[in-house]
């Protein structure tokens, strides 16, 4: 293990100094990273969701400036193309379409990949980023758990529906979760995933799906219908965005200084999406350009279990609404 590698470790270890913008000053220069304004993508379609604040539109911006083809995926349609118009002018890059949808609508996420496989006939990059932290429970169309429906049921459904627009054994697309540090305390959870309102608790709710989220990462990876695709999901570490101003402002007031920019946040997605690294990886679950391990605690191990595995993937089939059109986890 070299020195680079045994900071790193030192740094991994406490909490605040990993995931605060500290971990990512002194990452940057022991791993001398590459700027991301070096990556060309001229000639690449890449399919992002939540691009129209924080985290997303820092993505966003960084890979509009690197040249690639967006698609903004949002559920609102005057502020989606209100970020259209703000990123070509920032980066001078006119290649930026939207698709309207609400994740967690599924026949809206279904209509959604029509209209991407009929303007596409390659994507380069799917990543997952719409998601927020609700304080209060709600239901999806369908009747589903919204953050649920909006972060596992219907990235999973837009996934499967694109996969044959991301298959190429020569350049696999990429499909890339943004998930997050708070999954590291939560269980695996099939049948108590959807929190019911008696018990309901946003931070915990969001942090089940997170959970989920990085399980199915690893199940993709895995399962032939993923073949010539490479998965990964990353956490961004804490950073300031006004989701976080708005569900956890009493986190963002005690850490405050601590926390990283948007773009400090977004730089390991779109250096999954942009570098050559991540596409000789698959399945893999990172931090600040690193892979990262999907368990700190012993609890958590335990309960991410094969069976419980199938299970999930199995719920999101269901769900989903695939049916026998997709082949179930072996």
């Amino acid at each position: 293990m070299g020195v680079a590698d045994l900071l790193d470790t030192a740094i991994e270890a406490p909490v605040v100094t990993s995931f605060t913008r500290l971990g990512y000053a002194v990452r940057s220069r022991l791993d001398d990273w590459k700027p991301l304004d070096d990556y060309d993508l001229h000639g690449r379609v890449m399919v992002l969701t939540g691009a129209t604040s924080g985290l997303g539109l820092a993505a966003a911006e960084q890979l509009a400036r690197c040249g690639a083809e967006l698609v903004l995926l949002g559920r609102n349609p005057d502020k989606t193309e209100a970020v259209r118009d703000q990123i070509r002018r920032v980066s001078g890059n006119d290649a930026i379409g939207i698709v309207i949808a609400d994740m967690g609508d599924f026949a809206a996420v279904r209509a959604a990949a029509e209209q991407i496989r009929a303007e596409h006939p390659r994507v380069d990059a799917l990543l997952h980023n719409a998601g927020a932290l609700a304080d209060t429970r709600s239901e999806a169309p369908d009747g589903s758990e919204a953050t649920v429906a909006s972060q596992v049921i219907g990235p999973f459904l837009l996934t499967a529906l694109l996969l044959d627009r991301l298959s190429d054994q020569h350049r696999p697309g990429r499909v890339i979760t943004m998930s997050s540090g708070g999954m590291y305390a939560t269980r695996l959870r099939v049948d108590r995933l959807e929190m019911p309102a008696g018990d309901y608790n946003g931070s915990e709710q969001y942090a089940r799906a997170k959970r989920a989220q990085v399980a199915l990462n690893e199940m993709w990876a895995a399962h032939p219908t993923g073949s010539g695709v490479r998965f990964h999901a990353l956490h961004p570490g804490w950073a300031d965005t006004p989701g976080v101003a708005e569900s956890l402002p009493t986190f963002r007031r005690v850490v405050g200084p601590l926390l990283r920019t948007p773009a400090q946040g977004a730089d390991t997605m779109v250096w999954l999406a942009a570098a050559d690294e991540p596409g000789r990886e698959n399945g893999r679950f990172w931090l600040d350009r690193r892979v990262r391990p999907i368990h700190k605690l012993g609890r958590t191990r335990k309960t991410d279990t094969p069976a419980r595995r199938a299970a999930l993937w199995q719920f999101c089939i269901d769900r989903a609404g695939l049916g026998d059109n997709f082949a179930a986890a072996n």
